[in-house]
C-alpha cells in the first residue's frame, strides 16, 4: 500500500467563508476507506465519471464511464480494441472525476496510475471479465453477462488496476 495525499477543498455549504473554494486541509491516507463519508459515498454510488487521460495530441480526452475500486486500488476496465486502452499504456497516469449527480458542488477527482494490467484471453485474464460484469449489474442492474460487448468482433475487456496518487475532495451531499 501507498500513501497519498487527500486536499480537502472549503466549501460554500455553510455559507461564505474566507479562502473558500481554496484547499482548506491535507490529510494522508492509505487507502480509499479513509476518506470522509460524504465523499467515500461517491465512490459506492453508480455515478458515471468522467476518466481524463493524455491523447495522441497531448490534450486532454475524458470520456464517461462507469467506475470502481477495490481497497485501495482504482480499476478501469475498458475493451481492448478502444483507443482509450493504447492511450493509458501509453500514459499511464489518469485523472478520474466523480460528481453527485444531485448535487454538482459535491464532487471528488482521483489521480491514479497504472500499476497492474488483466487481459482478458490471457492467464488470469477472467478477473477483467467477471469484473465488467459486476459493473453491468451495478450501472443496469441487470444479470450478467455485460450486454455491451460488441456483437461483431471478439472484444476482449482490459482491467487497469491503479495506484491512488492524490484526491481532492469537495462540498457535502
Amino acid at each position: 500500500m501507498g500513501e497519498f495525499t487527500i486536499a480537502k477543498f472549503k466549501d460554500v455549504s455553510e455559507g461564505l467563508q474566507e479562502g473558500q473554494f481554496a484547499v482548506g486541509e491535507r490529510t494522508k491516507a492509505e487507502t480509499l476507506a479513509d476518506l470522509d463519508s460524504a465523499h467515500k459515498q461517491l465512490l459506492d454510488m453508480p455515478i458515471t465519471v468522467t476518466l481524463g487521460l493524455t491523447g495522441p495530441d497531448g490534450r486532454v480526452n475524458m470520456t464517461p464511464m462507469w467506475f470502481d475500486y477495490d481497497g485501495d486500488k482504482v480499476l478501469v476496465n475498458t475493451a481492448s480494441h478502444r483507443a482509450k486502452c493504447g492511450w493509458i499504456r501509453k500514459n499511464p497516469r489518469l485523472t478520474m472525476l466523480l460528481v453527485n449527480p444531485q448535487n454538482p458542488y459535491h464532487w471528488m477527482s482521483i489521480k491514479a496510475t497504472v500499476v497492474n494490467e488483466v487481459r482478458e484471453g490471457e492467464p488470469g485474464g477472467e478477473r477483467a471479465a467477471e469484473h465488467i460484469d459486476r459493473m453491468w449489474t451495478k450501472y443496469t442492474g441487470q444479470e450478467p453477462p455485460y450486454g455491451l460487448r460488441d456483437p461483431v468482433i471478439d472484444e476482449k475487456r482490459v482491467l487497469f488496476e491503479c495506484r491512488v496518487d492524490r484526491v481532492a475532495t469537495f462540498g457535502k451531499p
